[in-house]
């Protein structure tokens, strides 16, 4: 009888949890377009984390005119605990913010000096976050924002400049060092950068073939119809795309989201990032938000809601309490 190889038997039981915790999904191999329309459905339920320079200015879209990196103050980065609220509101992944029109990086990018890792947390948040959703479990997708107000021809609330060799840049970035990505969440309110739909389609295919695109609007294309401000609704129903419901004839989608924020409508303040402390008690009902991820599963959608973390960089306790309800919901 051969001697036991010790060494064999731990690297293939190691193996063998990475599949079964979905770790292990090859980024650099196409996978058919129905498994992967499968596997973004069984994902049903996420957390969008929208965290920034908005977090600090009360404001939904913040001037980047005289601002460096120390704009961005907050004082902790608690990562751990949006996973596990994930976790416990039965969510499958975390849709993470990485960039806004503002030009803040989230990540230790090397394109600008506008990023977190330069700011008093010193930090790469999306490289700490990468680690607590393997630590629970949960898959991640990205929001980036194609426009900046930092790329040449920019005008602050109209126009996000171009540079397209900048975008690409950061995308392989964000595309080849921190693991596999499920989609990306392109925001158009700012134009394209520089870089068309199609071609941005092609550049992300290069560096991760089933990381699927997907556009909150602007001329169609990508693989996963975004519907920012949107309800559940078949994948030949636009109705439920939001702010993307011009792209009624374009055939290119093999799955559908949706997304709004936690907090409900209210004065001052912003709605996609932590508002202002005078409105810590303000959210959604978690039957709303029960009865959207039910409508989601029906029609094989995948459904975010949005939550900011505070300047500390934790979740509010109202939407920890009103997810953990949620998820509660989901299981019952």
């Amino acid at each position: 009888m051969k001697p036991v190889n010790f060494k064999s038997i731990v690297l293939i039981v190691f193996i063998l949890i990475c599949c079964v915790n979905g770790y292990a999904q090859d980024s650099t191999s196409k996978i058919d377009d129905k498994v992967r329309a499968e596997q973004i459905r069984e994902m049903k339920f996420g957390m969008f984390i929208c965290w920034s320079f908005s977090t600090f200015s009360g404001q939904e879209w913040t001037p980047t005119e005289g601002k460096d990196a120390s704009y961005f103050k907050a004082t902790g980065c608690n990562t751990d605990q949006w996973c596990k609220v994930a976790k416990d509101a039965g969510m499958g992944y975390i849709l993470f913010l990485t960039k806004h029109h503002d030009g803040f990086c989230l990540w230790d990018t090397k394109t600008t000096d506008k990023k977190v890792t330069n700011s008093p947390l010193k930090i790469d948040v999306l490289a700490k976050l990468r680690k607590s959703c393997d630590k629970y479990g949960i898959k991640l997708a990205l929001y980036f924002s194609e426009g900046d107000w930092t790329f040449p021809g920019a005008v602050f609330s109209k126009d996000g400049g171009k540079n397209p060799e900048i975008k690409k840049a950061q995308l392989k970035e964000l595309l080849t060092n921190y693991g596999s990505i499920e989609y990306i969440w392109f925001d158009h309110a700012q134009g394209e950068g520089g870089l068309s739909h199609e071609e941005t389609d092609k550049w992300v295919a290069q560096l991760q073939p089933n990381c699927l695109p997907g556009y909150n609007h602007g001329t169609p294309a990508g693989r996963i119809r975004l519907g920012e401000m949107g309800s559940p609704s078949a994948l030949d129903d636009i109705s439920g795309a939001g702010y993307n419901k011009h792209v009624a004839d374009y055939k290119g989608y093999i799955g559908a989201e949706f997304t709004y924020p936690i907090l409900p409508k209210h004065e001052g303040g912003a709605m996609w990032f932590y508002s202002l402390p005078q409105h810590d008690q303000l959210c959604l009902p978690a039957e709303k938000i029960y009865q959207d991820y039910v409508g989601a599963v029906k029609f094989g959608n995948i459904f975010s809601i949005d939550v900011g973390p505070d300047y500390a960089g934790n979740l509010r306790k109202i939407d920890i309490k009103t997810l953990r309800k949620v998820g509660k919901m989901i299981r019952n």
